[in-house]
């Protein structure tokens, strides 16, 4: 293994023409993300959830896609970190690297395999849209494992004021990412249908708190990391999640009319 590893990693070529690939693929990323925003914006719609419809492909059980399509990023991640050699990480564990590295994961974790194991059944995925999270996992999982592999040094970033504050917007936003599904998973008890809503957390400020929280929690990966691909994950996140954010708060606006708490934004606080 170890011979195998050094020949395909030893040699100069091999690594430029990864970088080279790397960098098509991180400003790949910043391009999709308008197209994807103008789409979202003109109301097509992903089909699952509430939107679900037939047309898109079978369906996969919720749990199984949600694990599925999460889980290649932080694989794709680690893989790289321990095929270009993980012992930096091992002899700096509390250097900003290590520590972002660990939130990167640590994210992914909770979305791969604790967030399948607590949703209450939920509505079966569109393979053509579990499709399309798989290969986003995976895209982004390179980009971001070459990033912190190969273009940052155990030294950088250093804990200066960025890093701190972009660490601390990443873990709020974490932790309210967490928050906002369990918000959504007790939203109806045991035997209840229909639609509820939500209160609590950052749904008090807009309507869809969840993905208002992601945002957040990505930006402030992005701010301290100070990468390109750190920064395309974060536009991208926004461009994908925002528009869909501005739907479901007209969504709930005409579902529950006069009932809707009025002073709510949509994805951002007080904004929009």
């Amino acid at each position: 293994m170890d011979g195998l590893k050094e020949r395909l990693l030893g040699h100069e070529g091999t690594d430029a023409a990864l970088t080279s690939w790397h960098g098509l693929a991180t400003w790949l990323m910043f391009i999709m993300a308008v197209p994807t925003f103008v789409a979202l914006m003109a109301g097509i719609s992903a089909p699952y959830g509430r939107y679900s419809r037939n047309g898109w492909g079978l369906f996969i059980n919720a749990r199984l896609a949600w694990f599925t399509q999460e889980v290649p990023s932080p694989l794709v991640f680690l893989g790289i970190l321990l095929w270009t050699g993980a012992d930096s990480f091992l002899k700096h564990p509390f250097s900003p690297r290590s520590v972002l590295a660990a939130a990167f994961c640590a994210h992914y974790t909770y979305r791969s395999f604790v967030f399948p194991c607590i949703i209450r059944g939920g509505k079966p995925t569109p393979i053509s849209v579990w499709a399309m999270s798989f290969v986003f996992c995976i895209w982004n999982g390179f980009l971001q494992g070459w990033c912190f592999a190969k273009q940052l040094s155990p030294e950088q970033p250093q804990w200066s004021p960025r890093v701190v504050v972009g660490l601390a917007v990443w873990l709020f936003g974490w932790i309210n990412v967490m928050r906002a599904d369990l918000i959504l998973i007790n939203l109806r008890k045991p035997g209840e249908t229909g639609y509820k809503i939500p209160r609590g957390g950052m749904f008090e400020v807009v309507s869809a708190g969840n993905y208002a929280s992601e945002i957040i929690e990505w930006s402030g990966f992005a701010l301290a990391v100070g990468s390109l691909p750190a920064a395309a994950f974060a536009t991208f996140t926004f461009c994908n999640l925002a528009p869909r954010g501005h739907h479901h708060h007209s969504w709930y606006q005409n579902k529950f009319k006069g009932e809707y708490p009025r002073s709510r934004r949509a994805v951002v606080p007080f904004l929009w």
